[in-house]
């Protein structure tokens, strides 16, 4: 059984980062969207908060499991019996980190390959942090973002506001 591992912040899970899931979910027998921490990110949605939201909007996905980690991402795969990442490539400038990362990956858990998905058109600018900027402005957000998770995406935006200016750069 082949089993990969689509890992990200999903702070909040685009369209985009949907489309990855489903395509690669076509690939493998198993695709575990595994929830990471990044240090260098501040979220809006809580650990917990985005696995339930993944949950929902791939419950539809009988092979897609959703889990979350703290560790090494090739340690976490080496757990996972997983021998493959995947990661999805919006534009060139994505390349250069995400190809320094498998090289890491690789190195740690030599078992461990990376395979990149190019976004589809439609959605190569779509980013998580485009979208919280989009939302501060009261943007349609329906063709950034799944349906089910838009009511929570939009209650978090509306208290993040609650007293503030709209115009002040908030940190999440």
């Amino acid at each position: 059984m082949k089993v990969a591992i689509y890992p990200g912040s999903f702070d909040p899970i685009t369209s985009g980062h949907l489309n990855i899931i489903r395509r690669a979910a076509k690939i493998f027998d198993r695709l575990i969207v595994c929830v990471m921490v990044n240090a260098g990110k501040h979220p809006m949605f809580t650990q917990e908060e985005r696995v339930d939201m993944i949950r929902r909007v791939t419950n539809d996905l009988p092979n897609v499991e959703v889990d979350s980690s703290e560790e090494l991402l090739a340690e976490y795969a080496r757990r996972k019996g997983s021998c493959v990442i995947v990661k999805g490539l919006r534009a060139g400038s994505d390349f250069e980190n995400e190809f320094q990362m498998a090289l890491i990956n690789h190195k740690i858990n030599p078992g461990l390959d990376t395979m990149f998905l190019t976004a589809e058109h439609q959605y190569m600018y779509l980013s998580s942090s485009t979208v919280k900027e989009l939302g501060k402005y009261g943007v349609e957000l329906s063709d950034f973002l799944p349906e089910e998770i838009i009511p929570d995406f939009k209650k978090r935006i509306a208290n993040a506001f609650q007293g503030g200016n709209r115009n002040e750069r908030t940190e999440y």
